[in-house]
């Protein structure tokens, strides 16, 4: 959020709050008489209502949870609408990942910020439609790692005896402006990265056709898990250096514009070699491009939703960057990601809308950090069994 606009909500959140604790307290804290049964206030019940706030925006989520479990007067606070809907828009803009099932509801972000003189009623009526603290807990990445299943103390056993058995190798294509426009390669680096994902089958398949030119990958993945990725390219590398230099992308090699839908948006078919890619593969791996000022919005949705034939298949998006951002741009920053961050690029692709499993998860290609919580959400949602990642 930007400077004027945090301030002024955070006066919104303070001025709740204090109705709240004046609601709770009617006659103030210190001159509370302690009767039938109820709960004696402590030292941290007499703070101002704006140290009580400052003290909760510097706890995590899982925290501020657990303050609320102390007693029945902080249980109400941490449950405040507004409060959890600026937590919100404070942290997501940092959210390394968000999928389908975690997309927070946040409808009209700028009406957080109300009026001085908004009754009660008014923001009763305005705040009760979506439960806010829920939405933060389900999208928070720290908090949904929490779900994932963990290695049970037999699981060493069953893996090595899994491993006896052959099956099937999971293939995906992937595809985007991400893998032809950015400064660094993330194919390259893939390709020379066996410290994060060891090259199992160099090139086994390829594909080259009048606009098409792509070629099959294996990986291991745990040093457990293989899988396969079949990278799409728009054209040759001579012209995609060619593009990148005109900041151009060349989707068109991979689809054609047969016309709108009814709503105006575009709809593309892909070309002939890369509907023969997508009947054989278990999903799509989509490289956006996250740099600022980058990205075609409507038409990239359209073309993803192109070669989602099945509604089963599951997409990954990488939301890719060259490179991470040094610690002086951070501070000099303020705060702010010099990156689209991963939701609003779900929204920039319109993927809520798609009825497929997706995730958008935050990628650096000189590094590829972030790119094995993406596999590893691409293979569970592909059938198979990843624990404890």
């Amino acid at each position: 959020m930007a400077g004027n606009t945090k301030r002024r909500s955070e006066s919104v959140v303070i001025r709740s709050l204090r109705r709240l604790k004046e609601s709770y307290w009617p006659s103030g804290v210190r001159e509370v008489v302690v009767d039938h049964g109820e709960q004696e206030p402590v030292f941290l019940d007499c703070l101002p209502v704006d140290v009580q706030f400052r003290i909760m925006t510097l706890l995590s989520s899982v925290d501020i949870c657990r303050l609320g479990a102390t007693s029945r007067y902080w249980r109400a606070l941490v449950r405040d609408p507004l409060l959890w809907r600026f937590f919100l828009l404070r942290d997501t803009p940092h959210w390394s990942s968000i999928d389908h099932l975690s997309m927070p509801q946040l409808e009209a972000p700028e009406a957080l910020v109300m009026a001085d003189d908004a009754e009660e009623g008014d923001y009763e009526r305005t705040e009760s439609k979506v439960d806010y603290m829920a939405e933060y807990l389900k999208g928070c990445p720290s908090c949904r790692k929490r779900w994932l299943p963990s290695w049970p103390p037999y699981r060493v056993l069953t893996a090595f005896l899994q491993s006896l058995v052959p099956s099937a190798e999971p293939r995906y294509t992937m595809f985007g402006p991400g893998m032809e426009q950015l400064d660094v390669s993330i194919v390259t680096r893939l390709m020379h990265a066996s410290d994060v994902l060891p090259v199992s089958v160099i090139p086994n398949s390829q594909v080259n056709g009048p606009s098409v030119i792509g070629s099959g990958i294996s990986y291991m993945f745990n040093n457990q898990h293989k899988f396969n990725i079949f990278t799409l390219y728009s054209t040759n590398k001579a012209e995609r250096d060619r593009a990148k230099e005109k900041n151009q992308y060349m989707s068109g090699k991979l689809f054609s514009l047969v016309g709108s839908d009814d709503s105006g948006h575009p709809v593309y078919t892909p070309a002939p070699q890369v509907q023969q890619v997508c009947q054989v593969v278990e999903g799509v791996i989509y490289v956006a491009n996250a740099e600022p000022g980058r990205g075609e919005g409507e038409s990239e949705g359209s073309q993803i939703r192109a070669v989602l034939s099945s509604k089963s298949r599951p997409l990954l998006v990488l939301s890719c960057v060259s490179r991470e951002e040094s610690k002086a741009v951070r501070t000099t920053s303020m705060g702010t990601r010099h990156r689209t961050p991963c939701v609003e690029m779900a929204k920039r692709l319109s993927l809520p809308q798609l009825p497929n499993p997706w995730m958008v998860q935050d990628t650096v290609a000189e590094s590829l950090s972030g790119l094995l919580d993406g596999i590893s959400w691409l293979l569970r949602s592909s059938g198979v069994k990843v624990y404890g990642s």
